[in-house]
């Protein structure tokens, strides 16, 4: 890489009317003062590596979304966060830390959020890049309102930066944005989705832009941006930690996109909804520190190492994770590695149809997040979260988690359902290095008596279905011949009605293969021009008898729905009303914005001895609500139980397996 000149000087800022600098010698920071905006990153040569000319969002910038508390829907004011009052927190030669705080006014009630925000720019000695945190606080004196958004957002030279990064296998040239702007491209459903029919570049016509198809999981979420080509210079957004985000570990969010745009999301409704939507009442305290996140700026001399940008993008995102909790942000909100414990354990699973034995929960998710009911976790977003995976035999440690009251959560692929560990889990404050350790964990998944049948592979996805090629007209070059990324592809949706135009799915078990058989997502059909009508799938299955035992089971979890109603009938297409009705559920528009999986549901329907019958048997899957071709859920995994065995027939049962009998 790239060694800049003067890289050994300590950092400097130089306070003037309206702006403030820091120089560090390897790169140059310019914002404005007292607002805490970023209008200048002068680095390797370029003056400028921001766009500030673009009239309605430029620079680098803090902002959020908020709306009237009762508000419906998901979109509020945009509040662009402009600090009244700087100062310099810490100088010395190692680091210098400012801060700009907007302060709460009555007066402005109705213009911008009731919060406190300190936003804080730290730049150290010798770093080539920066670092930036907000502290939000909602105070006892402020109004209720809603929090729908917020991040930190940097608008890229347009000149510079068309090289988009976020993973080895979703990188590209990307459009400009002029091409989104008709006459040069055409909006699809929605705004984001953009097919380019005349751009500036005939390479891109043809394809559909949509920044939804670049979202990642927040997991995955740890380092994105772009790079220039000429001088060869990289522009990262990097995420140390998860503790600061909203929805858990496989929440999807944006990352970098058109315009050139790259982001750092800690609230939205993306991939949720209104569930997402955080909710503040009148006068209720809350507190909550965001990031540090890292921008980290390279360069190589020789333009044929310019993709190598990347790779040591990715060494220094390790080394950031590595060092986290930083021990320089000066705020006594963000608790440094001393003032933070530990948790450890073993998750097992028991599910007595599957093994007599314990199970080890191999690569389960196990987290710590504000109190709630099993499966809160995915909605919680006014706390943190820690979470980690459980190694092959089921043990998890959980690391450098902040003072507070938490339970211990957590669900395992290959089983439906959500662990809540039955006690709370208090991390005091100042816990120096405490370490807790809960022992062994049984999670017994929900199960009434043996599987009769199943579809799917309960992992929270609808990934294993069936994805249909792409309509050729709406294609994203990068997701052409990546098995992995299908579902990627715009307009997915409308295959449906061409593989099924005249009757609805049906599914043979025994026969039917659901990696073939089995559509990614039960959607409307568009009927003329504008109307949609419900679609009601098929599960054909036989019985060679009906046990009068007792009840049937029917585990239907959903990996995703939008405005949806599920019903389900039971060899009566025409019940009314039908044996089982989900209500109207959801609002992630995980369909639309290409994300396999939204929100997790688990439905468990009791079918009476009474509605089968000995021989063909069908369930009917009905997605009742049609107002538009966006509506509609993903299954993540159906599983038809028996009645539960007697102990003694139970017993039977498991000797003769584990004696090689069927």
């Amino acid at each position: 890489m790239i060694v800049p000149k003067h890289s050994q000087m300590s950092p400097r800022v130089l306070q003037q009317q309206d702006q403030v600098v820091i120089d560090n010698g390897v790169f140059q920071l310019r914002l404005t003062n007292p607002g805490g905006k970023i209008i200048g990153i002068q680095y390797n040569g370029i003056d400028n590596l921001l766009d500030l000319n673009n009239p309605i969002l430029n620079g680098g910038f803090w902002d959020l979304n908020w709306s009237e508390p009762g508000t419906a829907g998901t979109r509020g004011k945009f509040d662009e966060i402009e600090g009244n009052s700087f100062k310099v927190i810490v100088e010395n030669e190692e680091q210098i830390e400012l801060s700009f705080i907007r302060t709460w006014d009555p007066s402005l009630q109705g213009e911008h959020s009731p919060l406190t925000i300190d936003k804080r720019f730290i730049v150290l000695r010798d770093s080539p890049g920066f670092y930036s945190y907000a502290i939000y606080e909602h105070k006892e004196d402020m109004p209720a309102f809603n929090l729908n958004e917020t991040r930190i957002a940097f608008m890229l030279s347009i000149e510079k930066f068309r090289y988009m990064v976020m993973a080895d296998d979703r990188q590209r040239l990307m459009p400009l944005p002029e091409d989104r702007v008709p006459p040069r491209g055409k909006e699809l459903a929605y705004p984001e989705a953009v097919l380019l029919v005349d751009p500036v570049e005939p390479e891109f016509k043809g394809e559909v832009d949509d920044k939804y198809q670049y979202s990642c999981e927040n997991k995955d979420n740890k380092v994105h941006g772009f790079i220039c080509l000429d001088p060869p210079v990289g522009f990262w957004e990097i995420t140390p930690s998860n503790e600061f985000r909203t929805g858990g570990p496989i929440k999807q969010d944006l990352t970098s996109h058109v315009n050139p745009t790259t982001l750092a999301m800690f609230v939205s409704t993306h991939y949720g909804g209104q569930d997402f939507v955080i909710k503040f009442g009148s006068g209720e305290p809350w507190k909550k520190v965001f990031g540090p996140v890292f921008i980290y700026l390279n360069s190589v001399a020789d333009k044929h190492d310019t993709l190598s940008l990347w790779d040591d993008a990715k060494e220094r995102m390790q080394k950031e994770v590595d060092c986290w909790p930083y021990s320089f942000p000066s705020s006594e909100d963000f608790p440094k590695a001393d003032q933070r414990g530990a948790i450890r354990g073993r998750l097992l699973v028991h599910d007595r149809y599957i093994s007599k034995e314990y199970l080890s929960a191999k690569g389960a998710f196990v987290g710590l997040a504000p109190p709630g009911d099993a499966g809160s976790f995915q909605r919680e977003c006014k706390g943190y979260q820690f979470w980690t995976n459980s190694d092959d035999e089921g043990y998890f440690t959980i690391r450098n988690i902040r003072p507070g009251d938490y339970n211990l959560y957590a669900w395992v692929p290959g089983f439906i359902g959500d662990y809540r560990y039955e006690k709370s889990i208090a991390m005091a404050a100042g816990s120096n290095h405490l370490e807790v350790d809960v022992g062994e964990l049984v999670y017994e998944p929900p199960r009434s008596g043996p599987t009769l049948w199943e579809i799917g592979i309960p992992d929270r996805s609808a990934a294993e279905f069936y994805i249909p090629d792409p309509n050729p007209q709406y294609i994203n070059k990068l997701y052409v011949n990546q098995p992995v990324h299908r579902f990627r592809q715009y307009g997915l949706w409308e295959r449906y009605a061409d593989l099924y135009p005249n009757q609805d799915l049906v599914y043979t078990v025994g026969s039917s293969d659901y990696r073939k058989d089995w559509f990614y997502a039960q959607v409307t059909r568009k009927v003329g021009d504008k109307a949609f009508e419900p679609t009601t799938w098929q599960i054909k299955f036989s019985l060679d008898g009906v046990d009068q035992t007792g009840n049937y089971t029917l585990r239907i979890a959903l990996s995703s729905s939008t405005q949806s109603i599920l019903e389900v009938r039971v060899n009566e297409a025409e019940a009314n009303p039908p044996h089982f009705s989900s209500g109207l559920i959801g609002s992630d528009n995980a369909i639309a914005r290409h994300g396999i999986h939204g929100l997790y549901w688990l439905f468990n329907v009791e079918v009476a001895a009474g509605q089968l019958l000995q021989g063909e048997n069908i369930i009917y899957l009905k997605q009742a609500w049609s107002v538009s071709a966006l509506h509609g859920i993903m299954y993540d995994y159906i599983r038809l139980e028996a009645p539960p065995l007697s102990a003694t027939h139970f017993q039977w049962r498991i000797q003769r397996r584990f004696c090689g009998f069927n």
